[in-house]
């Protein structure tokens, strides 16, 4: 028989609950402050020594994330060993080459800066939490379909949790570089060993945090009018193959370049 005790005492998880009344900008506005000054640096000030209250307030946020089936599919690894920032930067600076070498053609950040950052982050999920959500384990076609759409919410949930701890970062005065680029298994199989990870468990992405070196920039964002659709998809912001290719061609890097010579 399912027990369905709640995990909670509904009265006290109901006095949990402190929204303003529907309309109060206040607290949107000072959210919104937050979310604008959430910038990205790819290089910090490595003497500034991030207050352990500061790493747990940060991961407070992040526990408070919203994910499917409320399952928390995440941990987080806190590095604050230097030689241990250097071991993993070392990684991704060989890819940095890598990708060079392969003329992928992409602006490829400079990836010595995660070597520099006082807050380093390692996000992880285990894989086998997709068994939390909708799915038949029977292999069948349909099961491989309930399957990736499993996935999907895992690293859904995974990346609400992260982007709450970036807020709660530039919420506490620091700048932010979110490390996406170890979806390789050579990435998997480098970073693992260093930090005592499983083989079950998955490293998804990196927060790194803290001053930056140098006088951050915001960055180009794409107008409303390009994103909002109201009531039905419209169609003028579709791209076509064409369109898009042209764009990645033409102004992907003018969107990530720091100026017309070089990323930061």
């Amino acid at each position: 028989m399912t027990d369905t005790t709640p995990a909670v005492d509904l009265k006290d998880a109901e006095a949990e609950v402190d929204l303003p009344e529907i309309g109060d900008r206040s607290r949107y506005d000072a959210l919104m402050q937050v979310i604008r000054n959430r910038v990205t640096v790819r290089k910090f000030n490595p003497d500034f020594k991030v207050p352990t209250e500061h790493f747990e307030m940060i991961i407070e946020a992040a526990r408070h994330g919203p994910s499917g089936a409320n399952s928390q599919p995440w941990q987080f690894i806190v590095v604050r060993e230097p030689a241990m920032k250097q071991q993993i930067a070392e990684y991704f600076v060989a890819e940095q080459r890598f990708r060079a070498k392969a003329k992928m053609k992409f602006p490829t950040p400079d990836y010595r800066g995660l070597a520099t950052a006082p807050g380093f982050v390692v996000v992880c999920s285990d894989m086998r939490w997709t068994n939390a959500f909708p799915v038949l384990n029977d292999d069948s076609a349909l099961d491989r379909s309930y399957h990736e759409n499993a996935e999907r919410i895992l690293l859904q949930s995974v990346a609400a949790a992260t982007m709450s701890a970036h807020l709660a970062a530039a919420a506490l005065g620091y700048n932010v570089w979110w490390v996406t680029a170890i979806g390789q298994e050579e990435a998997q199989d480098a970073i693992r060993p260093l930090l005592g990870i499983p083989p079950e468990i998955s490293v998804l992405d990196i927060m790194l945090f803290g001053p930056p070196a140098a006088a951050p920039y915001k960055r180009w964002r794409r107008p409303p009018e390009e994103i909002l659709h109201w009531d039905h998809y419209n169609c003028e912001h579709f791209m076509s193959d064409a369109e898009l290719e042209d764009w990645i061609k033409t102004r992907r890097h003018r969107v990530m370049y720091k100026d017309a010579s070089k990323i930061d």
